[in-house]
């Protein structure tokens, strides 16, 4: 089943990291959410299938009034068929999850919510110019686990300077003792045109440290695998079974819609991009145009975005598959350029199935990369 992904573009604070898109100015709540709308309409008939799940990401989602979810919601089911198991995902932060907001949430569809937690140190959080606190961020989690939300996912940041080893070891051990059946952690990078990146060229801030990304990743799925959680993809854990839909289904290449300001849609042959500029978003969609571009792309490209997001994950990059799909020239280059990582130990390939070993995790991009096809090949 396809999948929808609806980019929200408000903050209430700017991240010191953060690269996506979004703004801190919530004035245009309103005019955004109709024009959300307008765009779903435009877009209905590219998706001729059932929807199995819905995203809503950003920005931070969960600053936008009730209201303006349910004419979304209700935009959606006008448009299209939704599964009545469908994966329906509300990005979060802990300060917006409070009594009332997840009391008027639980009126609505949403049956999973994605929480960036990011750390439970409150000095941590400081640093990252974050806008909730760590109680917010236990009592968040606790809050929504009470009100029925059970299928919940919390994101954390790691390979920070002022994230010791033990500190890392407690919001793990916090995260898992929080009976959270879904973790994504990602280490952090420093982004071009972000608060942090001046600060580190101003020497303000210290730059990070790769040795101790790597040390936290190890620290962080060994704990994990005790705690039963399966590292089925390199930033993501879950309990066995609870994996995310939505973004499971874009490491396997099913289409979905890309809506809202920034946002990337793709229906197996060619990508769509949504302008990053609100302002010319919404003027275009009053005027009930797309406002988006279209990257047609060729076998080489589709090729190198399955070795891409295929290798990320706990079933692999399937040869067969390759061959079946791009043709046996194909499978016969991946095999024959992945000889060096299996000899090293860093893949596995087993059942024609390629896999990253627990070293080659550390070396994913690189490697993904090396097996890439180029235009000569």
């Amino acid at each position: 089943m396809a999948g929808v992904y609806i980019h929200i573009p408000f903050c209430k604070k700017a991240c010191t990291y953060c690269d996506f898109h979004f703004t801190t100015s919530l004035k245009y709540v309103d005019e955004m959410t109709d024009a959300i709308c307008t765009e779903i309409r435009l877009k209905k008939n590219r998706i001729n299938e059932q929807i199995g799940s819905i995203y809503f990401g950003g920005g931070t989602p969960s600053v936008l009034p009730a209201k303006s979810l349910q004419q979304i919601f209700d935009t959606l089911t006008e448009c299209f068929s939704i599964s009545a198991t469908a994966e329906i995902t509300l990005e979060a932060n802990p300060d917006d999850l409070d009594a009332q907001k997840i009391k008027e949430l639980r009126q609505l569809p949403i049956n999973r919510f994605s929480i960036g937690i990011q750390s439970f140190f409150n000095e941590d959080l400081l640093w990252m110019n974050r806008a909730h606190t760590a109680d917010e961020a236990e009592s968040c989690i606790k809050r929504a686990q009470d009100a029925g939300f059970e299928n919940l996912s919390i994101d954390l940041i790691y390979g920070y300077p002022i994230l010791t080893d033990e500190k890392w070891l407690s919001n793990i051990h916090t995260a898992t003792t929080l009976q959270t059946p879904h973790i994504s952690a990602y280490s952090l990078t420093v982004e071009a045109k972000t608060a942090l990146a001046n600060a580190i060229q101003k020497g303000k801030q210290i730059g990070l440290d790769d040795a101790q990304s790597a040390a936290q990743f190890v620290l962080l799925t060994q704990q994990l695998a005790k705690a039963g959680f399966e590292h089925y993809e390199i930033s993501n854990y879950s309990l066995p079974n609870r994996y995310a839909v939505h973004n499971t289904n874009y490491w396997k290449g099913i289409p979905y819609l890309g809506i809202g300001p920034s946002a990337h849609g793709f229906d197996g042959q060619q990508r769509y991009i949504n302008l990053a500029n609100n302002a010319k978003y919404l003027g275009l969609l009053a005027d009930k145009k797309l406002a988006e571009t279209v990257e047609e792309l060729s076998s080489i490209d589709r090729f190198n975005e399955y070795i891409m997001t295929s290798l990320r994950t706990m079933w692999g990059t399937d040869l067969h598959q390759i061959g079946k799909e791009f043709g046996a020239r194909y499978a016969d280059l991946t095999q024959k350029q992945a000889k060096p990582f299996i000899e090293n130990g860093q893949l596995n390939l087993t059942d024609n199935l390629l896999k990253l070993t627990p070293e080659g995790k550390l070396f994913a991009d690189g490697i993904a990369a090396a097996l890439f096809a180029e235009e000569d090949d």
